[in-house]
């Protein structure tokens, strides 16, 4: 299938601003782009691009005071399959696992393992390493957790949602995440599109948090928000968590004017 991904989104800024923008899709799916990704910047400045200590692809620039515009529209294929299910998928011994996967077992700013890891052992220590309890970890979490825009709250942490058992996306996958992490499964915070594709349609669109696990020797997709597999994720950036990956940060004053993504499928014809 291919999905028509993009956004536009506005700032006012108050005085010079350095920024770093994480608005492309992840270098692993840059094959599958069936158009140009080009980022549009008004007014047309000087932009340079990067890759992060993860890999996720990066550009900044210094924007002017005033208004500042960022856009990009493009094609991209993707399978048209719900996320791979993988039951048998087994969980390593740390003294295994590739030192790659080794940080996304430690704690971090959102992710507080330390605090929460005699929780995790007493939720889910029962339950059979691997695939299902990394599945149990994302059902408990699922249902203790009431999910709900205005409970956003940029300071929130896994243990303040688990304190809270209110959030939104990234608060669940903060949470289920850090329980995995407590009980030796390496897992990492990713952001990207997902669309209602398969779904029924909610409105309005906006970037997605889920997590990913390592398991048999991959990265595997869970999503303790829904729960379910779903058609239609594009990564954009992995991390630790979502500090690593803010789609932009701003270094200054900054109003955000304009917010507007899109992630719908479409017919070859009309593309």
């Amino acid at each position: 299938m291919l999905i028509k991904i993009g956004f536009d989104i506005g700032f006012e800024l108050r005085g010079p601003t350095p920024m770093v923008l994480m608005l492309f899709v992840h270098p692993s799916r840059e094959s599958d782009l069936r158009g140009p990704q080009e980022l549009q910047v008004e007014p047309a400045l000087p932009v340079t691009h990067y890759s992060d200590l993860f890999g996720n692809r990066c550009a900044r620039l210094l924007a002017p005071p005033g208004n500042l515009r960022l856009a990009l529209e493009t094609l991209i294929e993707d399978s048209g399959e719900p996320d791979p299910q993988s039951s048998d998928a087994i969980q390593h011994k740390i003294e295994n696992l590739p030192n790659e996967t080794l940080a996304f077992l430690m704690p971090s700013r959102y992710c507080e393992v330390d605090r929460l890891s005699a929780v995790a052992w007493k939720l889910f220590g029962e339950t059979p390493p691997g695939w299902p309890r990394v599945q149990a970890i994302c059902t408990w979490v699922n249902q203790h957790i009431t999910f709900g825009y205005h409970f956003a709250d940029p300071s929130k942490s896994a243990f303040d949602v688990y304190q809270s058992g209110e959030g939104v996306c990234r608060d669940f996958s903060h949470l289920a995440l850090t329980f995995c992490r407590c009980l030796n499964i390496p897992a990492r915070y990713v952001t990207g599109y997902m669309g209602d594709i398969g779904v029924p349609v909610v409105l309005p669109m906006d970037f997605s948090g889920w997590f990913e696990v390592y398991l048999g020797d991959r990265w595997h997709t869970f999503d303790a928000r829904h729960n379910v597999p779903r058609i239609g994720r594009i990564v954009m950036a992995v991390g630790r968590d979502a500090a690593d990956v803010a789609l932009t940060t701003n270094f200054g004053s900054a109003t955000l004017k304009k917010f507007f993504v899109i992630s719908d499928e479409v017919s070859a014809s009309a593309a």
